[in-house]
């Protein structure tokens, strides 16, 4: 499977432990960044990463920042992005098996490397089967709301409602 990396510079430490255990798993791993400890703003690599999904450059995407939060947040307002925040191995499968959530995202300051390792070993082992796509299309539906079919936001005034 091809997947997308990516973190901020508090994340950086474990974003390269998982990217190189995912390619020992035999996985294909783009790097979106960060490439050192230097600081850069999570919602910069988060949208990448988001982007890489949602074009089809990777499968899936794992993020990492200092809590998980940040990078969740930032990731999920990417149109049609599902970022799931996954700090245990059943959150990992849940996020795959009931959401169809093509990024997981993990706190490098709440998770250790061996547990984060399970996390994204599970999270990749299993594949969406059509659970809960009901609430799914609810979700997929409500973001319809807001977006045109050029992609422009209602909600930010690009659009005029009159």
């Amino acid at each position: 499977m091809k997947i997308g990396v990516g973190s901020d510079h508090n994340g950086f430490e474990l974003k390269e432990t998982v990217k190189k255990y995912m390619e020992e798993l035999g996985h294909e791993v783009v790097d979106y960044g960060c490439y050192s400890k230097d600081a850069i703003d999570y919602p910069d690599v988060a949208f990448q990463v988001a982007e890489g999904v949602s074009k089809g450059e990777v499968e899936r995407g794992v993020l990492v920042c200092g809590t998980g939060i940040g990078v969740c947040i930032a990731a999920n307002k990417y149109p049609g992005i599902r970022a799931a925040m996954a700090h245990d191995v059943y959150s990992a499968e849940r996020a795959q098996l009931s959401n169809n959530a093509q990024i997981i995202t993990m706190g490098a300051q709440i998770i250790g490397s061996e547990v984060a390792k399970k996390v994204v070993k599970t999270y990749l082992s299993v594949s969406w089967q059509g659970g809960s796509q009901r609430k799914v299309d609810k979700i997929v539906e409500k973001e319809q709301q807001f977006l045109t079919t050029d992609g422009k936001s209602i909600i930010d005034g690009s659009i005029n409602c009159n």
